[in-house]
C-alpha cells in the first residue's frame, strides 16, 4: 500500500513539474505586464510541436531539439508581444485579453493546418524499460522531464533573484512608474518577459509532450489547468505557481490511481474548488480588506 502510495506521488510530482513550469510562466506575465495570456495553452502546444518537427521529421539531436523547440517558442512570444501587446498596452484589460483569446485560434487552427489534427507520438532516446528505484518504478523520460523541469525552476527562480535583468523584472513588477524613472527599459522588459513566459509554457509542452501525446489542441486543458495553477498559489507568487503546479499533478495522480484515470482532471479541479473556498486569496495570496 505505501509502496503504491509512493508511486502515484512521484508521478504525480513529475507531471507537477510541467504544470509549474507553466503556472510560473503565466504569473511572470500577468504579474509584470498584467495581461491575462489565454494564449498560454497554444504555446505549450507549439514547444511540443517544435520538438516533434525538429526531432521526430527532421532527424535534429533529441536535445538540441528540446532546447531549440524552447528558444522558438520564446521567439514567438517576443514577436507577439512587440506586435500585438505592446500597441494595445495603454488600453483597458479587456482589450488585450481579446486579443489573447483571437490569438490562441488562430495558433490553434494554423497548428492544424501545418501539422493535421491527428494525435502523434515523439519516438524520444530514451529506454521504454523502467528504472527501479526501491518501490519505485519510473521510465526514464518522465525522470527526466521531472529532472529538468525541477532544473528549470530551479534556474529561472536564481535568474529572477541575482541577475541584473531579473532585477529589473522584480522592479516592474512592484512599481513600473519608479522603474522607468531608474533606468529601466520597460519594453525591453515586458517584451523579454512575455517571451520568457512564453519559453517555459513551451518547456513543459516539450516536455510532456515526449511523455504523453501531441496534437493541436493539447493547449485547451494545459491553460486551463495553468490558470488553476496561478490562482491555487495566489496572483503573481512565483513560489505559489510552483507549489500549485505540484498539488495539482499529486491530486491527479492520486485520482487516477484509487479513483479512475477517467475523472483525474475533474479530481485536480474539485481540489481547486475546496481550496479556494477555504483560502480564496490562494495559498500565498494576501488577503484584501473590501471597503
Amino acid at each position: 500500500m505505501l509502496a503504491e502510495l509512493t508511486q502515484h506521488v512521484v508521478n504525480g510530482l513529475i507531471l507537477g513539474g510541467g504544470y509549474a513550469l507553466m503556472g510560473i510562466g503565466l504569473t511572470l506575465i500577468f504579474g509584470i505586464m498584467r495581461v491575462v495570456n489565454f494564449a498560454h495553452g497554444e504555446f505549450f502546444m507549439l514547444g511540443a510541436f517544435f520538438l516533434f518537427t525538429l526531432f521526430s521529421l527532421w532527424g535534429v539531436n533529441f536535445f538540441v531539439a528540446s532546447l531549440l523547440a524552447v528558444l522558438g517558442v520564446g521567439l514567438v512570444g517576443a514577436v507577439v508581444e512587440r506586435l500585438v501587446l505592446r500597441r494595445l498596452r495603454l488600453q483597458p484589460i479587456e482589450i488585450p485579453m481579446l486579443a489573447m483569446v483571437a490569438l490562441s485560434v488562430i495558433i490553434q487552427n494554423a497548428a492544424i493546418l501545418l501539422w493535421d489534427p491527428s494525435p502523434k507520438t515523439i519516438k524520444h532516446v530514451f529506454s521504454p524499460v523502467p528504472l527501479t528505484l526501491g518501490p519505485i518504478h519510473v521510465v526514464s523520460i518522465r525522470l527526466f522531464a521531472g529532472a529538468m523541469a525541477v532544473a528549470l525552476i530551479v534556474g529561472s527562480h536564481l535568474f529572477i533573484q541575482k541577475t541584473r535583468l531579473g532585477r529589473a523584472m522584480r522592479a516592474t513588477f512592484q512599481d513600473t512608474d519608479m522603474a522607468r524613472l531608474a533606468g529601466v527599459d520597460v519594453d525591453k522588459i515586458y517584451m523579454f518577459t512575455f517571451a520568457f513566459g512564453a519559453a517555459l509554457a513551451g518547456a513543459s509542452g516539450a516536455l510532456l509532450g515526449a511523455v504523453f501525446w501531441v496534437y493541436p489542441a493539447m493547449g485547451d486543458l494545459a491553460a486551463l489547468k495553468s490558470f488553476a495553477v496561478v490562482i491555487m498559489g495566489g496572483l503573481g507568487d512565483f513560489l505559489g505557481a510552483i507549489v500549485g503546479g505540484l498539488l495539482l499533478g499529486v491530486a491527479e495522480s492520486l485520482g487516477a490511481g484509487y479513483i479512475s484515470s477517467g475523472y483525474k482532471d475533474a479530481i485536480g479541479f474539485v481540489l481547486i474548488i475546496l481550496l479556494l473556498l477555504w483560502r480564496p486569496q490562494g495559498l500565498f495570496g494576501k488577503k484584501t480588506v473590501s471597503r
